[in-house]
């Protein structure tokens, strides 16, 4: 564990609102009982930049009088500001495997993008996976510097993914890929061939009409002659 994974907190008491520049929090686990903390803001979103949710945090209570190996289980963003309005800490059991959400890290420039002006497609930010808590990885990166054509896809099975970590995804599945360029300015500069004559939609099924309709005026105006001699 990074020394920089480390955050310090305090127990509240239920209806304690606490200080300026802290937010609720609860920590809880299989074998401990839900508790109500306090964090200091600052603090914890600098923490979760660098740690996300899928990297174990040493939790650091009441100075140090209690400590647990947690992870960043939720958190909630005031829906204006987007910041930090309360988190949950989740203490696994460190001997049983768990699944959790790892981000993806876009690298590099894909060539294709440049050379035939094609787009870049990023079909996931993060891919599911299933390792002890210890052993889950902060991120995998992925370096679109493969994507040279614009057939080339980057793919699950391209992810660098450590021995002890199940990817739960089918290594086929595509991350990134590349979008063909619009064709629509070429199609529509080509020469109409020879007797070729764009079709108006509609136009066909009234010609159609019209026939019909003289067609049945003539059969009336022979009836009427039949009727006269």
């Amino acid at each position: 564990m990074k020394e920089s994974n480390k955050i310090s907190v305090k127990t509240r008491n239920s209806g304690d609102k606490g200080e300026a520049g802290l937010i609720p929090a609860v920590l809880y686990g299989a074998k401990r009982k839900s508790t109500p903390l306090f964090v200091s803001k600052d603090a914890f979103e600098k923490l979760y930049k660098e740690a996300g949710e899928s990297t174990l945090i040493a939790l650091d209570i009441d100075d140090k009088k209690d400590k647990a190996s947690v992870l960043i289980y939720e958190i909630q963003r005031h829906p204006l500001t987007g910041d930090v309005m309360h988190a949950d800490f989740f203490e696994p059991n460190l001997k049983e495997e768990v699944e959790a959400e790892v981000p993806l890290n876009f690298i590099g420039e894909a060539p294709a993008v440049k050379e035939f002006e094609g787009t870049l497609v990023k079909n996931m930010y993060t891919v599911n996976v299933k390792a002890l808590p210890q052993n889950l990885p902060h991120d995998f990166e992925v370096n679109v510097e493969k994507l040279k054509t614009l057939d080339d896809v980057f793919t699950v099975d391209d992810l660098q993914i450590p021995k002890d970590v199940e990817i739960l995804h089918e290594g086929g599945t595509a991350i990134a890929m590349i979008s063909r360029p619009e064709n629509v300015e070429e199609e529509l500069e080509k020469p109409i061939e020879e007797g070729e004559e764009p079709e108006v939609v509609g136009e066909k099924e009234k010609e159609e009409k019209e026939e019909e309709t003289k067609e049945e005026k003539e059969e009336e105006t022979k009836e009427e002659e039949k009727k006269e001699e």
